[in-house]
């Protein structure tokens, strides 16, 4: 990379970023968020064109097309202040919808491994959206992304959940997990249990992080996780439902896509279901 603008301003003449290594035009709006540099091209294989443009430190980007909708998935490394370097440099370089395509830990008994879970708002124990904006501020999803994540679900048969998730920094304290030598602070023992009975879904640790700037900037924003791991039943099977969480969240992209063609039409800011029987014919 070239001499940067400034400390205050890591990009280069032409406006590219410091550590995603994209600049404006390199993206569509769409971009799909795995954690995982090495999920952007498994994410990438069901597009029918895909490359690679960018690869610096965890942030891997492809850009391509699915179903002929430009399309684009970066990897944002573990966590919420990785993931909030990418948000902020993804969106200064054209993007405006997110999905997180992840994996998580369920907290409910009922959620079977290998099911998605998709996000409709994050428990905050997260450090970096707390630099954002006050406590009180919610971290909520897009509706219209979550929409979409549902009829995506639905139109593969893909066994799906739908609520609230906990996003943590800490994978083993702040999930309830003892640390080294058992170490387990008061505040976190048994916060799994807690949250369960809350009606919590699953903890994860980037949906908190990536709601809130979303929100904070106007722009949309979902996820869908597969359930590795459950903490009810206690299972572990690494990367089962992945498949179908990346099937999920690609498939999403073409019904927000098609859904923005029809606000497009109508003149219309907000999408409503009415909208969509109307226009398409569903329902």
């Amino acid at each position: 990379m070239s001499r940067l603008k400034s400390a205050v301003e890591p990009e280069d003449i032409t406006g590219k970023q410091y550590h995603v290594g994209l600049k404006p035009g390199d993206i569509p709006k769409f971009v799909l968020l795995p954690g995982d540099p090495e999920r952007v091209p498994r994410i990438a294989k069901y597009w029918e064109e895909r490359r690679e443009i960018s690869k610096h430190r965890e942030y891997v980007t492809y850009v391509g097309r699915y179903k002929g909708v430009p399309i684009a998935s970066t990897s944002t490394g573990i966590g919420g202040p990785a993931t909030a370097i990418a948000i902020e440099e993804l969106l200064r370089v054209g993007a405006t919808t997110f999905i997180r395509v992840g994996t998580t830990g369920a907290l409910q008994d009922f959620i079977r491994l290998g099911d998605i879970i998709i996000s409709t708002a994050a428990v905050r124990y997260d450090g970096t959206s707390k630099i954002y904006v006050d406590v009180e501020y919610p971290a909520v999803a897009s509706y219209e992304v979550v929409m979409a994540l549902i009829e995506a679900a639905e139109s593969l048969g893909v066994p799906y959940h739908v609520g609230i998730t906990a996003s943590s920094d800490s994978f083993y304290i702040g999930q309830g997990r003892p640390g080294y030598k058992g170490y387990l602070p008061s505040r976190w023992r048994k916060v799994e249990k807690r949250l369960a009975e809350l009606n919590v879904l699953n903890f994860e640790m980037e949906a908190a992080t990536l709601f809130t700037l979303a929100n904070i900037y106007g722009v949309r924003a979902g996820a869908a996780c597969a359930a590795i791991a459950n903490r009810a039943t206690n299972e572990f099977i690494p990367d089962i439902g992945v498949e179908d969480a990346i099937r999920v969240a690609n498939e999403a992209v073409r019904v927000l896509n098609e859904w923005d063609q029809v606000k497009k039409r109508r003149g219309s800011k907000y999408l409503s279901l009415k909208m969509i029987v109307n226009e398409l014919g569903k329902g």
